[in-house]
């Protein structure tokens, strides 16, 4: 039996919290920020975020033709994404002096698909147009392309990702969760049961359906957007059919943008150093933990060389030219 017709079947009518039965029965590796992961069509998912994608498709959610959603596995980008969307796609309606990203951060500004559903199972669908996932391509409510929707997925290297994942863990992980050492969540991460893993998977599932779907897909690599931003600011405008206009890039609004949305002056807000915000899975979440670097390449501090040879070499097997 599939995981997908287990999972519906299995939901309550008012799509409350999945029986516990049904949980016990699934395959499970243990978690980072929870005491465990589930299987869903080839992917690692905690509970919460289960019950998120069962209450949207009970609920028979389909991304509209007007909805952007941003797509990343955890620690790839995500942060700075949503920055840099909000802000372009709402750019006619804010000023720099004001901007709702000074006072907020930004994933209080764009929600995230599945934890909010979790949230509101009753009523999953967030009221915004810019919404985030971490979700595979393949759990998505929509992957035929028929939606018509934009979605953004940013990918980065696997060795940055695993470093800034592992450290991100430890600021957040629960006080009755064993620690997880940098070891063994490299072991799970290699191979594959991970949070939202196989890694390498996730970044395949969309590249493929970039190139099935370009026009609804936009695949960006985290390292291109960090070397040239004000290239991939024009390209993302143009790809959401908001293309900044002769007079926005001679007032430098690109550079404006870009400038807002950057890791500096982000984590140098008050908001982001002292503010909080919450999560699906915590009640109170620091916005600090949010900024610990974005440096390319700062994971060869971090990881044995033994650890970086084998993503290295998983990374040249698994994407080869991407």
């Amino acid at each position: 039996m599939e995981s997908s017709s287990l999972f519906t079947n299995s939901a309550t009518k008012d799509n409350q919290q999945l029986p516990d039965i049904v949980i016990s029965d699934l395959p499970k590796e243990r978690g980072w920020l929870t005491e465990y992961i589930h299987p869903y069509k080839g992917f690692w998912y905690a509970t919460p975020v289960l019950q998120g994608l069962i209450a949207l498709q009970d609920n028979h959610f389909k991304l509209k033709p007007t909805d952007v959603l941003l797509a990343s596995y955890p620690k790839s980008g995500t942060t700075w994404l949503k920055a840099l969307l909000f802000a372009i796609t709402n750019r006619p309606q804010y000023d720099f002096n004001t901007h709702p990203l000074l006072s907020s951060n930004p994933h209080e500004l764009v929600p995230h698909l599945e934890s909010y559903a979790f949230k509101y199972p009753t009523n999953p669908i967030p009221n915004s147009s810019l919404m985030h996932t971490h979700l595979a391509f393949n759990s998505l409510p929509v992957t035929d392309g028929s939606s018509k929707c934009k979605i953004v997925y940013v990918f980065r290297d696997a060795k940055d990702v695993l470093s800034s994942f592992w450290y991100f863990v430890q600021k957040l992980r629960p006080k009755d969760l064993p620690f997880i050492s940098l070891p063994e969540a490299f072991d799970q991460f290699s191979k594959g049961y991970s949070p939202f893993g196989p890694f390498w998977d996730h970044v395949m599932g969309y590249y493929k359906a970039s190139l099935e779907y370009p026009k609804m897909i936009y695949f960006l690599k985290y390292e291109d957007l960090k070397k040239d931003p004000k290239f991939h600011a024009k390209r993302l405008a143009e790809f959401l059919e908001k293309p900044f206009s002769l007079k926005e890039e001679s007032e430098g609004t690109v550079e404006k943008i870009i400038e807002l949305c950057s890791f500096e002056k982000l984590s140098n807000l008050e908001v982001n150093k002292e503010g909080t915000h919450t999560d699906f899975l915590f009640p109170t979440i620091a916005n600090n933990i949010f900024f610990r670097q974005g440096k390319v390449g700062d994971s060869k501090n971090h990881l044995s060389k033994e650890m970086i040879e084998v993503l290295d070499e998983m990374t040249k097997q698994k994407l080869g030219l991407i």
